[in-house]
């Protein structure tokens, strides 16, 4: 019984190391369909843009429209080095392929008053596949040790 005790726990440790293995490298999928044509519009005034959370996903054609409601404002493109400068009532417009996954914060790009600095938004291009990698993995290794100590008691 003990040989066969020890074969079960052999296959739970490679089904598990499989299936850590699958989640790590496993490439991530593409969104069905051709890459479709957003346009954003993002206004930008009082130190803050609206909106400052901006989602597209991976492939797609974004053409940003920054519209300044007070004073000249800028919008520089973290991980992208894209800028764009907007004058009070002059919309700008900038267009780039999402084609970099990932988290990126914009800032203002013109110094526009006392709280500038504090002037950040965020684009998220596609699903951030690393943290579900991360999240799968971690819930494998739950089950995992669960099951292995459940094995040696039972």
């Amino acid at each position: 019984m003990a040989v066969k005790k020890k074969s079960s726990r052999r296959w739970s440790l490679i089904t598990a190391a499989l299936a850590a293995l699958a989640i790590a490298f496993v490439p991530a999928p593409m969104p069905p369909g051709a890459p479709i044509d957003r346009t954003i519009r993002i206004e930008a005034g009082n130190f803050e843009y609206a909106p400052a959370q901006i989602d597209v996903n991976l492939g797609e054609r974004v053409t940003i429209d920054l519209v300044s409601k007070d004073v000249v404002h800028g919008l520089y493109l973290d991980g992208y080095d894209l800028n764009l400068t907007a004058d009070p009532g002059q919309p700008k417009q900038l267009a780039f392929i999402a084609d970099k996954p990932g988290t990126f914060r914009f800032r203002c790009s013109v110094t526009c008053g006392a709280l500038h600095p504090f002037m950040i938004g965020k684009l998220t291009v596609g699903p951030d596949w690393t943290l579900l990698r991360a999240i799968g993995l971690a819930v494998l290794a739950a089950f995992a040790g669960v099951w292995i100590r459940q094995t040696e008691h039972g």
